[in-house]
C-alpha cells in the first residue's frame, strides 16, 4: 500500500465525518498533504463512484457511498491498479514463463491470504482505528 492508497482511506474518512462538501485545499489540509495531491487520490476514487466532486466556488468532495461497503482492498485496486499482476515476486517477468520460482508457493500462499483479509475489512472499520487525524 502506497501513500496515495492510504491518503485515499483518510480522505473517505474525513469526507464521511464532513456534514457538507470539503474544498480541496482544505481536505489537504486536513489530510496534512498538499492541495496538488488531492486531485490524484480523489480522481480514482470519483471514478468509482464513491466520492462526488462538484466544480465551481461552491464545490468540493462529498462522499456518496457507505464506508461499509467499500472494502480496503477495492480503494487500494482503484488507487494502484490490479493487486495481482502475474508478476514474479523475484524476477520482473510473468511468473510461468521460465517455470516457478522458489519463492512461488509460499508468495502466492501470502498474496492470496492478505488479498482476502483486505477484501473482508470495509473502509468503515478501519476508519474507527486510529489514523492520526485530528478530529473532524
Amino acid at each position: 500500500m502506497t501513500r496515495r492508497s492510504d491518503l485515499a482511506v483518510k480522505a473517505l474518512r474525513v469526507l464521511d465525518d464532513a456534514p457538507v462538501r470539503v474544498k480541496g485545499p482544505e481536505l489537504a489540509r486536513r489530510l496534512n498533504s498538499t492541495p496538488g495531491f488531492v486531485p490524484q487520490v480523489l480522481g480514482p476514487l470519483v471514478r468509482a463512484r464513491w466520492v462526488k466532486s462538484d466544480p465551481g466556488p461552491t464545490g468540493g468532495y462529498r462522499l456518496i457511498a457507505d464506508l461499509a461497503d467499500i472494502s480496503v482492498l477495492q480503494v487500494i485496486e482503484a488507487i494502484e491498479g490490479p493487486t495481482d499482476t502475474g508478476q514474479c515476486v523475484l524476477v520482473d517477468r510473468p511468473c510461468d514463463e521460465a517455470g516457478h520460482c522458489a519463492l512461488h508457493r509460499p508468495w502466492t500462499h501470502a498474496r492470496d491470504v492478505l488479498l482476502a483479509d483486505l477484501e473482508t475489512v470495509s473502509v468503515a472499520e478501519v476508519c474507527s482505528d486510529y489514523f492520526g487525524l485530528p478530529d473532524v
